[in-house]
């Protein structure tokens, strides 16, 4: 099985979106309780794939970077980004504002 990292993600962001891997949620609670797939809380938490060039200031002369860098792990708004199947794997699209947090490890 291949990671997020190794796989190659041929989706280009554009403006200030951001492609992001969601992280599988826990499978089992502090207690050793399994948790079905039914009542798994939506993941928060993902890596990014692939980030956008920004969007222009507004005069239009110049992008504004992104915060955020391929290999980031982020936390993000519970239903922001668009959800994406692409080649069999999900993924989420979202934008910059989306992102609350970078995760540091």
């Amino acid at each position: 099985m291949t990671t997020a990292t190794e796989s190659k993600v041929v989706i280009k962001p554009l403006e200030d979106r951001i492609v992001v891997k969601p992280l599988e949620a826990e499978q089992t609670t502090a207690s050793g309780l399994v948790i079905p797939d039914t009542a798994k809380e939506k993941p928060q938490e993902g890596e990014v794939l692939a980030v956008g060039p920004g969007r222009w200031d507004e005069d239009g002369d110049k992008r504004i970077p992104l915060d955020v860098k391929v290999g980031d792990i982020v936390l993000y708004s519970k239903y922001g980004g668009t959800e994406v199947k692409y080649s069999g794997e999900e993924y989420l699209v979202l934008s910059a504002r989306d992102v609350l947090a970078i995760v540091e490890k």
